[in-house]
């Protein structure tokens, strides 16, 4: 199905009830309308990370439900499917075998190992140290052998992700058959999950190293341009790198926009967010909350490093249920980059607050993309994070159905969906934007095509805000 201009869930294939299946039934009883397009997070066995250490993407794990129940979702909405570039789960096929046959393995040229990557006595501490890393550890694991011997192979994030080595013709092979087989399977989008990370090269940061990561973009583009499937490659970042993809003629994300919202809302002021919209890619997907927590890095150079460390002091003094603590390594979380918080929460549970977030993200060049727990404005859950001591649980919580039906039923999550609803058939949206600043903290963002027009009017110190649709039948107050 091709991408829609109209909301995209975000959801794990268990988070909406136990499976696909409640996932389905979710989709058609409570969302028509409500969004045109899914993102399911990984749904294939993994061994860790909640689906992001894949173990086999021709299968989908059977807790979940099979092929069939994707297909039938993707049949009715456009989909996105993950794939992750850099790394393949400890316990595949593939390393579990090299780990077996070494040298032997027809997976051996899958992995880097240090051995070949590394010139003699070499990484030194400096070596290490260039290397960008979000965690503040070296990148490697030890592989034992089943010959006894061990080595240590490339692991740039948990030790249940093994990096790949991308540029071997065994991998090259490995990623083609791979999203071939995920494109023929109803994907819409494929996003190439932790991709800056995938090139490695000897005295550089091993981080969105160019020109290479370009051709590793246009190598997955020639083997899903047939199937007619977008590559949308996911970076936090600086926003120019997002700013340079997009030159490039590639979706990107807008991971900006939570913390640039956050400042707005809690300092009143509108100037920062306003220039970040004149200035932003216009083939986006914009975001305010994900399944890992609000980015930090992203807005760098955005906002000044003043303004930052308001926007995280407010967040903590503002947000419910949130402390530090969650986004340490008490809470196994070493990621500096990221807040762990539900989008809700981080703007105190206010609900008027919050519809105001969303409008502005509605009103934002791109399609929305809303995370379960915001559809349905969740709260920090605490029982969760206490008992598997993850801080990114904190924005994980598992729906019951029934709990569902009763979440729907709260007047800010029937005004987020009627706001969404709004956003996915006005076709206002499919025109240019114009912006107005009118005070400090108030604006108007007005989309509009020859035949109509949708204007959102801010005032930010009060949580305000009115939406006004024109077309040739008339003036109409959506809020």
């Amino acid at each position: 199905m091709k991408i829609k201009n109209e909301a995209m869930l975000i959801t794990y294939p268990d988070s909406l009830g136990n499976n696909l299946k409640d996932l389905e039934h979710v989709l058609d009883t409570h969302l028509k309308g409500v969004v045109g397009g899914v993102h399911i997070l990984p749904f294939f066995p993994s061994s860790g990370d909640r689906g992001f250490s894949p173990m086999d993407y021709t299968k989908v794990d059977e807790r979940f439900g099979g092929w069939e129940d994707i297909k039938r979702i993707s049949e009715k909405y456009y989909m996105m499917y993950e794939f992750m570039l850099n790394h393949i789960s400890a316990q595949s096929p593939y390393y579990l075998d090299f780990l077996e046959k070494k040298e032997e393995s027809p997976y051996k040229d899958y992995f880097i190992r240090y051995n070949d990557y590394w010139p003699e006595n070499r990484p030194t501490e400096a070596d290490i140290d260039l290397i960008y890393k979000r965690k503040p550890k070296a990148p490697f694991v030890d592989a034992h052998f089943k010959d006894g011997t061990t080595e240590k192979v490339w692991c740039t994030f948990s030790e249940e992700q093994i990096d790949l080595n991308v540029k071997t013709e065994a991998t090259r092979q490995f990623i083609k058959d791979t999203l071939s087989f995920l494109a023929d399977k109803g994907a819409s989008i494929i996003r190439l999950d932790a991709f800056a990370y995938a090139i490695k090269e000897l005295d550089t940061n091993c981080f969105f190293v160019e020109p290479e990561i370009w051709e590793m973009l246009e190598y997955a583009v020639e083997i899903l341009e047939p199937y007619g499937v977008t590559v949308l490659p996911e970076i936090h970042e600086h926003y120019t790198i997002q700013q340079k993809i997009a030159e490039k003629g590639f979706p990107v994300y807008d991971f900006a926009l939570p913390m640039l919202v956050l400042h707005a809302l809690y300092s009143g002021k509108a100037e920062k967010l306003l220039h970040w919209l004149e200035i932003c890619p216009r083939d986006q997907f914009t975001t305010l909350d994900t399944h890992d927590g609000i980015g930090v890095v992203d807005v760098k150079d955005l906002l000044t490093q003043e303004e930052v460390d308001f926007a995280v002091e407010a967040l903590y003094e503002k947000g419910a249920n949130l402390k530090r603590i969650y986004s340490s390594e008490a809470y196994n979380n070493l990621d500096i980059y990221q807040i762990n918080c539900t989008y809700y929460s981080a703007l105190g549970n206010n609900d008027a607050a919050y519809l105001l977030a969303r409008a502005i993200q509605c009103f934002t060049p791109g399609i929305p993309q809303i995370y379960y727990v915001g559809l349905l404005a969740g709260e920090n859950d605490l029982e969760l994070l206490e008992n598997s001591k993850e801080g990114r649980n904190i924005n994980r919580h598992y729906y019951s159905l029934d709990e569902i039906g009763q979440e729907i039923e709260r007047p800010v999550v029937k005004d987020l969906f009627r706001l969404l609803a709004f956003r996915n058939t006005a076709k206002a949206f499919d025109g240019d934007l114009e912006i107005t600043m009118l005070d400090e903290g108030a604006f108007t963002l007005t989309w509009a095509t020859a035949e109509e027009s949708a204007s959102l009017t801010v005032d930010l110190p009060t949580n305000k805000f009115s939406i006004l649709h024109r077309t040739a039948a008339g003036e109409e107050q959506i809020f």
